[in-house]
């Protein structure tokens, strides 16, 4: 079916704590015992939501058929359609991946026999890469059933279930193969994990993210979404715009902070101690805590300084 539908068409940090977010690829425990995440929630026009036990996988459900952003974990495949189903069908024509970490493409390799899978090229490359970039080791590359068969550099779109879906790369900011997706007609944008609701987000440097390119790229978005869209996360509930103007603030206050600290010759450890202001204090309560973003920041900014 996959060859048929193209036919009509054109991990990490350096730290621990980051490490063991991208170990979540493999990782059967982590999913035991949770079926109970798993839940759908109507978001606006021909949009859902689908939480579960990875990042929030955005749905299109309408006369067209079925398309979702991202697919969570291949081992929780049966609970996201499950979910699915009570839509009106569990196998998606379309998928698009926000970024290439497994608990956004885990699910590929199940999705993949029959849906097309969209991304960006640098998604499709670090899929079948068979090198970590965490530590330059050989690894296993996804499965051609789960690798993106259309890839793009910028942009394109789709046009599905009565409005254009665009997908649009951000360079640079979480990886470097970011891409937000924007429901035009829907009024809601799945922006992956450039966005973590409240919390400290996971730049993965590794994979050629940086704090620069974030901030930058959150401050694009700003810019491009509508005032009263919906927009989905990569983790966290449903959100507005708002709240993206209050977690790119906050992404603004403590870049600065701790450049200022690197500017006055600092280590890394001295800028650990001197922390930050006690309003971020619910922001570090993610597996991201203060200490990992300080270094995260600092590190993105100086990769070559020792702390």
């Amino acid at each position: 079916m996959r060859r048929i539908l193209a036919a009509g068409l054109f991990t990490v940090l350096l730290t621990a704590q980051s490490f063991a977010h991208i170990s979540l690829i493999k990782s059967d425990n982590d999913v035991r015992g949770e079926q109970d995440n798993f839940r759908l929630e109507k978001v606006n026009g021909t949009v859902h939501v689908l939480f579960g036990r990875g990042g929030n996988i955005g749905v299109s459900y309408g006369v067209d058929g079925l398309l979702t952003i991202d697919t969570q974990f291949e081992n929780v495949a049966d609970n996201i359609k499950a979910q699915l189903k009570t839509l009106g069908s569990d196998t998606p024509k379309f998928v698009f991946n926000t970024h290439w970490h497994g608990d956004h493409t885990g699910g590929n390799t199940v999705f993949g026999t029959d849906a097309i899978i969209v991304a960006h090229e640098n998604v499709r490359e670090r899929l079948l890469s068979t090198v970590n970039p965490r530590n330059n080791q050989p690894r296993e590359p996804i499965s051609k059933e789960g690798a993106p068969m259309i890839t793009y550099s910028k942009g394109l779109s789709i046009h599905f279930n009565g409005e254009e879906i665009k997908a649009v790369h951000f360079p640079k900011g979480h990886t470097d193969g970011d891409t937000a997706v924007f429901f035009t007609g829907s009024n809601v944008v799945h922006l992956g994990d450039d966005f973590f609701v409240g919390r400290f987000p996971f730049v993965d440097l590794a994979s050629g993210g940086s704090v620069e390119g974030l901030v930058m790229n959150i401050g694009k978005m700003i810019q491009m979404i509508p005032a009263d869209a919906k927009i989905i996360p990569g983790h966290g509930p449903v959100s507005t715009l708002e709240d993206l103007k209050d977690y790119h603030a906050m992404l603004v206050e403590t870049t600065v902070i701790v450049r200022t600290h690197m500017t006055e010759g600092k280590t890394l450890d001295q800028i650990k101690a001197a922390g930050l202001p006690e309003k971020f204090k619910d922001a570090g309560s993610g597996f991201i805590n203060q200490d990992a973003w300080i270094e995260t920041i600092y590190r993105s900014y100086s990769p070559k300084m020792e702390g």
